[in-house]
């Protein structure tokens, strides 16, 4: 019970207050939310990706072995995700979104919070978490963005569309520079890391502010269908995961652990700037977050007791 309440206070606690205030300036001053949009994905978005590729530190294998990880656990939940679709016979943007809600998870404002309180800083598990957050944003704003276009404009429009997202170059050049080892002047760190820390806050409120303008009554199943898929369905797809590769100890727990984290807010800011029906995206990152207070603490107990 105070571990729940710790994470209640420590984690959930400043999402809601960040979102609480979106939602609220959203309600006296009608912000336009396509602009808040584009501000996330132009600008705080590649700052973000770029900061976080140039100061990385780990080892090249490390990084491998942890992402393949990572890249075999989210295939998994998208097959399963677009077979639920298929069955439910949901229109192409309905699916890419539903799936979009189930790939794309939290690992950064949420997960790293959670990393640092469960290991106390312990190298091994940030590092999993950081290969975990850099995955989660090369995906969420390379594949994440095409699957929206191509849905709404077809598979090629989609495609011409990603290589103008600014994202993709902050990434291929904070991966060169680190690579390479270019020191850079504090005239680019500093802008770079201001770019950086803003964007949770800004992604949080841009969520909040979405949240003030749309109505809890439709596609409330499919949410709850997609929360359970994360929440649950994710844990337990990485559980097994681990068993088989024979995975133990601080590896095992983090990994666990960084599987069972909520929608990615960010997968709500994109929806707001491509698809026609952003209100889904927005309605599971809102209850797969708050549900996430009682799973997430569930699987940080059992994390503890199964490795």
């Amino acid at each position: 019970m105070a571990e729940l309440s710790l994470i209640l206070r420590e984690i959930i606690g400043p999402v809601f207050v960040m979102m609480l205030i979106g939602y609220l300036i959203q309600i006296k001053y009608q912000l336009d939310l396509s602009t808040l949009a584009k501000i996330n994905i132009y600008f705080l978005a590649p700052g973000f990706i770029f900061n976080a590729m140039y100061r990385a530190e780990f080892s090249g294998m490390f990084f491998i072995k942890v992402l393949s990880f990572f890249v075999l656990f989210v295939a998994i939940i998208f097959l399963i995700s677009m077979i639920v679709g298929k069955v439910l016979k949901l229109d192409d943007n309905l699916r890419t979104l539903f799936t979009n809600s189930t790939i794309f998870f939290n690992s950064g404002n949420y997960g790293i919070p959670v990393n640092a309180l469960v290991f106390q800083g312990d190298p091994l598990a940030t590092s999993i978490q950081v290969v975990a957050l850099t995955f989660q944003n090369m995906f969420l704003f390379s594949y994440g963005i095409f699957s929206i276009r191509a849905s709404e404009k077809g598979k090629l429009k989609g495609l011409l569309g990603f290589f103008r997202m600014p994202v993709l170059y902050g990434l291929v050049l904070g991966i060169i520079l680190n690579y390479v080892n270019v020191p850079l002047p504090n005239m680019v760190l500093v802008p770079a890391g201001y770019v950086a820390n803003a964007m949770v806050g800004m992604a949080l409120f841009t969520i909040g502010a979405q949240m003030a303008t749309i109505k809890l009554t439709k596609g409330l199943r499919l949410v709850y269908l997609s929360v359970l898929i994360r929440l649950i369905g994710g844990p337990i797809i990485a559980y097994f995961m681990i068993i088989i590769f024979g995975l133990e100890g601080i590896t095992a727990q983090a990994l666990l652990i960084a599987s069972a984290m909520p929608t990615s807010v960010n997968s709500s800011v994109i929806a707001q700037e491509y698809s026609r029906d952003p209100a889904f995206a927005t309605q599971t990152v809102m209850f797969s977050t708050i549900a996430s207070a009682i799973t997430v603490t569930g699987v940080v107990y059992l994390a503890r007791l199964l490795f």
